[in-house]
């Protein structure tokens, strides 16, 4: 019994998890123990356990009546998440070009960005696709800490991407702008390859989000 429990506890979480990444559950949207086991089909326990768990990873929220809402995404939390990835993804940049693994890279990118093509046509799987490119560029790091950093902001990147391509960033505009920069790496051009990642997609990005703010 308590292992049932468990794996509805566990289908719980990954399907509202998933509704608050693709914005099903848009920010600041009010949640209810009594909505989410009518849409899920099951009762308040694996529920009730599906909220903690969300709750603690900030993506719930609940106010002085413990009422439940998914965590807003604010004009600081845009601008913050663009000034890290922005810190972190130069400096590995230059790492890979430093290291002389550029064309290594610029291989391993491109494998990630066949994959953002592939699903285009779906705005959440291509945020997801999209997250893992960004995750293959610090993997020169091997540094679990910036890893972990990059995993615990995740669910922003999705979240926060998905407001930037609603406000005016243009999917295909940006594949091909990548496929650029995958070619630049190869012709081992540092700024340029850079550029195209800093100002033609986190910049864009962060200023598109803003728009929907």
């Amino acid at each position: 019994m308590a292992e049932k429990t468990a794996s509805l506890a566990r289908q719980a979480y990954k399907k509202i998890k998933q509704n608050i990444l693709d914005l099903t559950y848009p920010p600041g949207m009010p949640l209810t123990e009594a909505l989410l086991t009518k849409e899920l089909q099951m009762s308040r326990s694996p529920v009730r356990s599906a909220i903690q768990k969300l709750q603690t990873e900030g993506l719930l929220v609940s106010d002085y009546y413990k009422s439940i809402t998914v965590k807003e995404i604010t004009q600081k939390d845009i601008i913050e998440i663009y000034q890290l990835r922005e810190l972190i993804e130069e400096a590995a940049f230059r790492l890979i070009f430093s290291s002389g693994r550029n064309e290594e890279y610029s291989y391993r990118i491109e494998e990630k960005i066949v994959r953002m093509c592939a699903v285009s046509s779906d705005l959440y799987e291509w945020e997801v696709a999209d997250a893992a490119m960004h995750l293959e560029i610090i993997s020169i790091f091997d540094n679990d800490r910036i890893n972990r950093i990059y995993k615990n902001n995740l669910s922003e990147f999705i979240r926060i991407g998905q407001y930037s391509v609603k406000n005016g960033m243009h999917i295909p505009q940006t594949n091909a702008n990548l496929r650029n920069m995958v070619r630049y790496m190869r012709e081992e051009n540092f700024e340029k390859s850079y550029d195209i990642l800093r100002t033609l997609h986190l910049e864009s990005g962060m200023d598109n989000a803003l728009k929907g703010r």
